[in-house]
């Protein structure tokens, strides 16, 4: 009889635990999966942010530019990339984490007014997404130029989707020279990235990411 009762304690104990434990995850609306050799991919609300921090020092030291594509997230290691995918239209854009934040409860990422405008979610101002992390070391990249090594890039746009890359690398490369597609993958999904140059320096990446920004595009200064 003693034994029954510690046995049916132990069960309500670990039930209520599991009730807590699930009501907790709903509540925060956070979902961590480790997956080996490629990062973490977190589940939540996004928001994004503007002309208010325009200008402004970010926490990694640069001054926040709201036509970039970068994002402030609450634990990240800042100058990690990572891949946003909204979940209500399916459209992904890759940022640099340079600040932390976001500030207001149950959301898990800030987007810069940019990569806000990439995934169409600047009207709503929040959205459902899933964020990858990117770890470089642990992906397959392939490039369909020659000349792959180290420097910076400048990335115009991620798709899932192929033709969407080609058709955005043929309309660059009716003005800009040296513009290319590199494939990124992980176990759930396979990105198109549009990426123009292959620089030795920072500097000279910006240049062209300045002229690209005049032109209307939103750009990532990334490392090769």
């Amino acid at each position: 009889m003693k034994w029954l009762k510690i046995h049916r304690y132990l069960l309500f104990t670990t039930c209520g635990l599991l009730l807590i434990s699930s009501c907790t995850l709903k509540r925060a609306e956070i979902r961590y999966e480790d997956r080996s050799g490629v990062g973490i991919v977190q589940h939540g609300v996004a928001s994004w942010y503007g002309k208010k921090f325009h200008g402004n020092p970010t926490a990694s030291g640069e001054i926040y530019d709201m036509y970039q594509l970068t994002a402030a997230h609450k634990t990240l290691p800042l100058d990690t990339y990572a891949m946003v995918t909204n979940l209500e239209n399916n459209r992904s854009v890759e940022v640099k984490i340079n600040d932390r934040g976001p500030f207001v409860k149950g959301r898990i990422i800030d987007l810069s007014y940019a990569a806000a405008r990439s995934i169409d979610m600047v009207e709503k101002g929040t959205a459902r997404v899933k964020v990858v992390v990117l770890k470089r070391r642990s992906l397959i990249v392939r490039s369909e130029s020659k000349g792959f090594g180290r420097g910076f890039t400048v990335q115009v746009g991620a798709f899932s989707d192929k033709g969407n890359a080609v058709k955005l690398s043929n309309a660059l490369g009716r003005e800009i020279r040296d513009v290319y597609i590199s494939v990124f993958e992980t176990p759930e999904t396979r990105y198109y990235r549009v990426r123009i140059g292959h620089f030795n320096t920072r500097e000279r990446a910006y240049r062209m990411a300045a002229q690209l920004a005049d032109m209307g595009y939103s750009v990532l200064v990334a490392p090769r």
